[in-house]
């Protein structure tokens, strides 16, 4: 017996999120319910902190709504159960938005993982044979924040995917290596405005539109503490600065 329902569409446009809704370029995103929230209890979220955990951003904005909620988990029940169906219709609904796209001559942009932190891309290769930095067209755009630093580095110089590493309470040693590789951002979430570095580094307002991090290399994405994120005593919140 399946443990979801059909899911006619897995990706959401960017205008439902009030971030990606500043985005210039079209954007789709991704959203699966976080960390364990599934039928089998498998984490989507693999280095999640417990303050990232706590904070997480699944209940904030549209996601305080209980059938957004359902929805989500429905994906991630789906994901879980099916992945080699799941990564089927993810290429598939991606490839069309890129056809359309290419058809009128407009960027397109995708965003995989809103509430989890999988490698989509290296799935899409696996089980459907898509490699999307083979995309025969210049405007499009995949990009996530992942607290893996594999991944971060893995990903540094591909083509047309952009991978900026979160920080959380406890990943400092790796915030450490990612600086010193030069080249990929590291998004920090604070309390109050935002400095103007943090660490010796230049912080830009990551908040100004999730497309920031296609634009500076090396920088630290300065984030804003919202919803739950507003009440951390973990150390995942930059409150001294």
């Amino acid at each position: 017996m399946k443990q979801y329902k059909p899911v006619k569409n897995l990706l959401s446009k960017g205008t439902t999120n009030s971030k990606t809704a500043k985005n210039d370029i079209k954007t789709f995103i991704l959203y699966l319910s976080p960390h364990n929230l599934n039928s089998k209890k498998i984490t989507l979220c693999p280095n999640a902190s417990k303050g990232c955990i706590a904070s997480c951003l699944y209940s904030a904005g549209r996601g305080k709504f209980s059938n957004v909620q359902k929805s989500r988990i429905n994906k991630a029940n789906y994901f879980v159960s099916d992945k080699k169906e799941f990564i089927k219709q993810l290429v598939s609904e991606i490839r069309k938005e890129v056809t359309k796209a290419a058809k009128n001559d407009y960027k397109v942009a995708f965003r995989l993982n809103g509430t989890s932190d999988i490698d989509f891309v290296y799935l899409m290769a696996k089980y459907q044979d898509y490699h999307i930095n083979l995309i025969p067209y210049d405007k499009v755009y995949f990009y996530d924040y992942t607290k893996s630093y594999a991944r971060a580095i893995r990903y540094k110089n591909h083509k047309n995917y952009t991978l900026t590493f979160s920080k959380s309470e406890s990943n400092l040693k790796e915030c450490e290596k990612i600086r010193l590789e030069k080249g990929i951002n590291i998004a920090v979430v604070f309390s109050g405005e935002l400095p103007k570095k943090y660490k010796n580094i230049k912080v830009v307002d990551g908040d100004k539109s999730d497309l920031e991090m296609l634009k500076y290399k090396g920088v630290i994405l300065g984030l804003k503490a919202k919803g739950d994120a507003k009440k951390d005593t973990s150390g995942f919140v930059i409150n001294n600065y």
